[in-house]
């Protein structure tokens, strides 16, 4: 309703400040009825315009925007994860990687690797076991990542 009476208030000070120079050739009723619909338009065009901007500056400000900070601790994050992984015995860090990285199923790796389903699981377990105890002092930054103030890639989001 608001917006109503702003279109329409806009419109007739419009008119009183260009009623000089205006000629209405037509009934004075269509022009107005015409001129208003008009505004509508553009009211709508303008919402959409701004509606569309503003999601494009949400999107580019969730994407690209990282704080030196914030890139700081995430490369922090991945060196660590990263070191803890290649300390895992080598059967555990090739399973591990063969599920995470390479997202295959476990029935996939052992087909792979030739060996049973359940040691698949197991080395896993084992895996997750070992990281969660190696990274147990990042747990604080990893719950910051993990709210979305830091992006990190989703390769770790399993430890």
């Amino acid at each position: 309703m608001d917006e109503a009476e702003e279109i329409v208030q806009n419109l007739f000070s419009g008119i009183w400040e260009k009623r000089a120079e205006l000629e209405i050739s037509i009934s004075l009723k269509s022009y107005l009825y015409r001129a208003v619909h008009n505004h509508c338009l553009n009211r709508i065009k303008h919402l959409k315009i701004r509606e569309e901007y503003q999601q494009y500056a949400s999107n580019y400000h969730e994407n690209s925007y990282e704080s030196v900070g914030q890139s700081v601790m995430k490369n922090e994050l991945e060196r660590r994860i990263e070191e803890a992984i290649e300390k895992l015995p080598e059967q555990c860090r090739l399973i591990f990687r063969l599920s995470r990285f390479e997202e295959l199923k476990y029935h996939e790796i052992a087909e792979k690797l030739g060996i049973s389903p359940k040691t698949v699981e197991n080395q896993i377990g084992k895996a997750l076991k070992i990281l969660r105890t190696d990274l147990a002092e990042y747990l604080p930054l990893i719950v910051l990542l993990i709210d979305g103030l830091v992006s990190v890639r989703n390769d770790y989001w399993y430890i």
